[in-house]
């Protein structure tokens, strides 16, 4: 038979078994409120891709991230929003007067009744100005609009040429790297000749101090393709050592002019000129408001006399300016007048600008064209066959070593200069481009 001492004895033991699985269920509780959380978050954490790997991530992120469009963006929409001001009406004015007022005491009446006289007022422009007004404003927004779209083609180009470098210093680098590997093999050839007795030590060594050299060249490069990232960056809106991925494959910029005059066809549609064009057209516009300015505007007006505590009487009133001030008007016009004279001599230079830098890009973009199609269909394939004949050569003992050296060097200095010749037609193709209006 139990004691009923065991029962006692065992809360004894265990006084409050169900506390006792609380800071279990506590933990796990917390656990699941911290993963909750956690996943809320990670939404709201959640970073972009970085850019560089390819071209087409580099145009997105300066679309979307670059500090200096977002404000042409404000900029613009502030332009569009000044349009409907510029041709609303005046603010009417409304005011109410006193008489019979004490000198003693303002305060009070002197006569036993109080007047009070209210009147309302509403200036008119006529002669069409308002629409003038208007017609200059939205001219001057288009013109801002334009400059935000000449800015984006200009960083646009800016920020392909930079990745172009930056993807030239990268394959320079690697350029280098094979070439380093190759000496390396080269000096391992030249100490099995030497331990058979069939050539120098002076191989071997000449090697290493190749290799040397190279090693010197390879941290100038990595030097290049920092500044290269920093510049990258820069025009990208980030900080200047922010993370960039290891560039792909080639960029490709295609160049859809077939000549050069088929390039500069297009000048006068550059939004750049169309952008001076839209402030000459603002500035003729304002030369007409000014001279509508010599008319008159009127104000009309109504009012009313308060006396105790009912109306007098009520009065309709028409104001009418007089243009007296003949002289401020005049120089007002003659202003409006430089200034269109100004806009229209800004918008020639601003076209001379844009057809001077398209034939500078199409020059440099043909010619590093021309000189990488003969590197990759000539120079290599003969400094090649080269490279190869002088390590055949080498190991039979027919050349020494200096001629092998120079034979390698003339072949991977032939991959170098294709990689050279490669940048400069991109970055030439890029300025093209700009031109032609591909910025996508």
């Amino acid at each position: 038979m139990a004691s009923l001492f065991d029962p006692m004895q065992a809360r004894r033991l265990h006084p409050y078994p169900l506390f006792r699985r609380r800071p279990l269920l506590r933990h796990l509780l917390a656990c699941v409120f911290a993963g909750g959380l956690w996943t809320l978050a990670l939404p709201a954490t959640a970073t972009d891709p970085i850019p560089g790997h390819s071209l087409e991530s580099i145009r997105t992120w300066v679309l979307e991230h670059n500090p200096e469009l977002r404000a042409m963006d404000f900029e613009t929409q502030a332009a569009e929003a000044r349009i409907l001001p510029a041709g609303a009406l005046p603010d009417p004015m409304a005011s109410v007067g006193f008489r019979g007022l004490d000198p003693d005491k303002p305060w009070r009446t002197a006569g036993a009744e109080r007047e009070v006289n209210y009147a309302l007022r509403q200036r008119f422009p006529l002669w069409g100005k308002r629409g003038l007004a208007r017609t200059a404003a939205s001219q001057d927004a288009v013109a801002v609009g334009l400059d935000r779209i000449t800015a984006a083609r200009d960083l646009l180009a800016e920020a392909e040429a930079a990745y172009v470098r930056y993807w030239h210093a990268d394959q320079a680098v690697a350029v280098l790297d094979r070439r380093i590997a190759l000496l390396r093999q080269v000096e391992e050839i030249a100490g099995v000749r030497y331990a058979l007795g069939r050539a120098a030590q002076q191989d071997a060594i000449r090697a290493q101090v190749e290799q040397t050299s190279l090693q010197r060249e390879r941290i100038e490069r990595l030097a290049t393709k920092q500044e290269a990232a920093a510049t990258l960056n820069a025009v990208l809106g980030r900080r200047s050592d922010a993370p960039l991925a290891t560039p792909g494959e080639a960029p490709r910029l295609a160049v859809h002019s077939a000549s050069l005059a088929e390039a500069l066809d297009d000048a006068d549609a550059h939004p750049a000129v169309r952008s001076q064009q839209a402030r000459a057209e603002a500035a003729r516009t304002n030369v007409v408001l000014q001279r509508r300015n010599r008319f008159p505007d009127i104000t009309l007006g109504v009012g009313a006399m308060q006396l105790g505590n009912g109306l007098e009487s009520t009065e309709l009133m028409l104001e009418v300016e007089i243009p007296f001030q003949q002289r401020a008007r005049r120089e007002r016009e003659r202003e409006s007048r430089l200034l269109e004279d100004a806009a229209l001599a800004r918008r020639d230079a601003t076209l001379r600008a844009v057809e001077e830098s398209g034939a500078s890009a199409w020059s440099q973009w043909t010619s590093a064209r021309e000189r990488r199609a003969l590197i990759e269909n000539t120079l290599l394939p003969q400094a090649d066959a080269t490279w190869q004949s002088a390590l055949a050569s080498y190991q039979v003992g027919e050349v020494d070593f200096g001629t092998l050296l120079e034979a390698l060097n003339e072949w991977q200095g032939a991959d170098l200069a294709r990689v050279d010749a490669l940048r400069d037609e991109l970055l030439g193709a890029a300025a093209v481009r700009a031109i032609e209006g591909e910025i996508r």
